[in-house]
């Protein structure tokens, strides 16, 4: 899974599992621009990347405004000449009854979780195209519909983290004549800020993780793996795939 100096962007980087997957790929060898809408935050992922000779940017970016995506862009080549692979994690999930949730809570997930990955896959991949070559790796969730789980109170991010599968599948066709591949991770339940409003309710961690054969909460690093799998040329013959990691829960 070799990506020696190979030039990545990780949105959603400044903290869980982004975080953890901009230390895995500059840890593998790759140049990383962490992005986010903090960029003191992400400075101190680059500071911690640095530390272990790693080279990596702080950028800051709102995935859901397309001038700063394309800010973004045009920092990385400015400093590195390409991008090779994109991670598109930046995500948010806010747990709300659906007969209770507002046009402006569904309009604000449904911006950044999907029409994020939007704009971050169509401006990454307008410069991949350039090369003849790129990856691109979306974040999506079990909570993604046919295959996956319904989870009460977050229609709005069970929604996006479906159309992200629906994406990934449409790029990869899409972009495979440019040598662009396109692939998705569904994580489960993964120890990250996201779930400390479940955490805070010892009762229903205890339910979901019962649903779960392992028994456990994933980590973000065993994420960060299959991310780097994904973005290496050791799958070099998968695209348009969804590869789900949640410690047996759909098989469950």
């Amino acid at each position: 899974m070799d990506i020696e100096g190979k030039i990545v962007i990780v949105t959603g980087a400044r903290r869980g599992m982004g975080k953890s997957h901009a230390l895995a790929l500059a840890k593998a060898g790759a140049k990383v621009a962490v992005a986010d809408i903090s960029l003191e935050e992400c400075q101190k992922v680059v500071d911690e990347i640095r530390k272990e000779k790693g080279e990596a940017l702080a950028v800051k970016c709102d995935v859901t405004k397309k001038g700063e995506i394309d800010d973004m862009i045009k920092t990385v080549v400015d400093k590195w000449g390409r991008i090779d692979i994109l991670v598109n994690n930046a995500g948010i999930c806010q747990f709300k009854p659906f007969l209770d949730l507002t046009e402006e809570e569904w309009d604000r997930t449904l911006d950044i979780n999907l029409k994020g990955y939007f704009l971050c896959a169509q401006a990454a991949a307008k410069e991949m195209a350039k090369q003849k070559s790129g990856t691109i790796v979306n974040i999506a969730s079990v909570a993604m519909g046919q295959q996956g789980v319904g989870i009460s109170n977050i229609v709005h991010y069970c929604a996006s983290k479906g159309g992200i599968v629906g994406m990934t599948e449409a790029l990869a066709v899409e972009l495979a004549s440019y040598n662009i591949r396109v692939n998705a991770i569904s994580p489960g339940i993964i120890e990250t800020p996201m779930i400390d409003q479940v955490k805070s309710d010892p009762k229903i961690m205890e339910a979901m993780l019962a649903k779960v054969p392992l028994r456990r909460a994933g980590k973000s690093e065993e994420v960060s793996n299959l991310v780097l799998f994904l973005a290496s040329d050791a799958s070099s013959y998968m695209t348009g795939s969804t590869v789900v990691i949640d410690g047996g829960w759909l098989a469950g």
